[in-house]
């Protein structure tokens, strides 16, 4: 029976980790973008007019997607898998790794699909009620919240895992 190394085991958990904190959230941002979309395309159809006022609509739950990209670049540098000689890791700090993406590849999916939904409803208001838009943007804005707490653990549990492993 062969044993996998230890260095394989670290490395794979390390790329799993950014692959899931840029895939989830770009896939609900995918997701939300395509849902707010919909409901715009029926607005302007109607009033062309209105197409920036729901464009900024539809751009808010993409942002999660760039947060995922942010937490993958930080995890695949701060690791050395990316740029630079990759110091010795063990498998178990390879799965703490992984473990520093999860707030952002979760809550970045589930937040983005959520955030569409509330800016598709804004989508609504805005058709009916186009100087309500701030409104609408605030709405769909508070979810994001969310999302920037998720970022702000997964950045400083990847800080934490920098130190506590002396990776220079």
């Amino acid at each position: 029976m062969t044993t996998i190394p230890t260095e394989t085991l670290s490395v794979f958990f390390i790329i799993l980790g950014a692959i899931l904190a840029a895939g989830l959230p770009g896939m609900g941002s995918a997701r939300g973008t395509s849902l707010v979309g919909q409901a715009a395309a029926g607005v302007v159809a109607e009033d062309p007019s209105k197409f920036g006022k729901v464009l900024i609509l539809q751009i808010l739950p993409a942002t999660q997607g760039l947060y995922g990209l942010l937490i993958a670049i930080l995890t695949l540098s701060t690791s050395k898998v990316m740029g630079g000689p990759m110091p010795e890791l063990t498998w178990q700090q390879g799965l703490a790794f992984l473990a520093a993406d999860l707030p952002m590849a979760v809550v970045g999916y589930f937040s983005a699909i959520h955030q569409a939904k509330a800016a598709a409803a804004g989508v609504g208001l805005v058709a009916k009620r186009p100087g309500e838009s701030g409104k609408a943007i605030t709405f769909a804005a508070l979810v994001e919240t969310y999302a920037i707490l998720a970022l702000l653990v997964s950045i400083l549990a990847l800080n934490g895992l920098k130190s506590t492993f002396a990776i220079q």
